[in-house]
């Protein structure tokens, strides 16, 4: 038993079984690999089937004030499809082209991403925490949110009957949680694999990718990161989320 920043007590889960297929939903292009990047890295080697959902088009995300939006997102699905491949050779891309910032939780993306679900039949479903006290972007808060939701939706077969047939996956993982009651063991070289993929989309690397005192040891940060949370759960390098197993 341990607790975490806000004190609450929490028991840290056990491993997961390898997955065979898993949905990875982010918000934004470079979200799915710097919440689970590490993670998708070690399963990806192990065979694990990976598809990475992005909600939107990419089309905000920079502080120039002269970048057209309308390229900005072209160069960013290139980014991501370079991203893709350095987690995994056979990591696909999908995108559903919502605009920054204007990401919604409705009944038409919950529908959009539960047809993802039933059609690519994941055990592992992976996004956003939505419950993450004080979590300032919209789109994370709606993203998780969504997920969440379509994870419900896929798995009833009275919802949404038109997308086909129902599919429950088995686990849900929530990545930058809230309450941490799940680590995934990782090593050196999924947090190498991790990096490498963040810097991959070049476009964010002063927007994203930096700390607050200018810093852009990116590798330095993450491994730090991922030691403190190993150190602190039992393993040498960790990579945290909240697990939720009862889908």
């Amino acid at each position: 038993m341990t607790s975490n920043y806000y004190g609450d007590v929490y028991k840290v889960r056990p491993s997961l079984p390898r997955p065979n297929r898993v949905l990875a939903i982010g918000a934004h292009f470079d979200d799915v690999e710097f919440g689970s990047g590490a993670t998708l890295s070690k399963w990806s080697k192990a065979g694990t089937k990976i598809e990475i959902l992005v909600m939107t088009d990419g089309s905000k995300g920079t502080w120039d004030e002269n970048q057209d939006g309308h390229a900005l997102a072209l160069i960013r699905k290139e980014e991501q499809l370079a991203s893709a491949k350095v987690i995994g050779n056979d990591v696909a891309v999908k995108w559903l082209n919502w605009i920054d910032g204007e990401l919604v939780h409705s009944q038409r993306t919950i529908a959009q991403v539960a047809a993802e679900i039933r059609g690519f039949k994941p055990d592992v479903v992976v996004s956003h925490d939505p419950w993450k006290r004080y979590r300032l972007h919209p789109d994370h808060r709606n993203c998780g949110q969504i997920a969440i939701d379509a994870v419900v939706a896929a798995r009833d077969p009275h919802f949404y009957k038109e997308l086909g047939p129902h599919h429950r996956p088995n686990s849900i993982l929530l990545f930058e949680p809230d309450q941490i009651n799940y680590v995934e063991e990782v090593d050196e070289v999924d947090i190498e694999v991790k990096v490498s993929a963040l810097l991959s989309h070049r476009s964010q690397h002063q927007t994203s990718m930096e700390d607050r005192s200018g810093s852009n040891d990116l590798f330095g940060m993450t491994r730090a990161f991922a030691r403190r949370i190993g150190q602190e759960f039992g393993c040498s390098l960790g990579e945290p989320f909240h697990l939720i197993d009862d889908v």
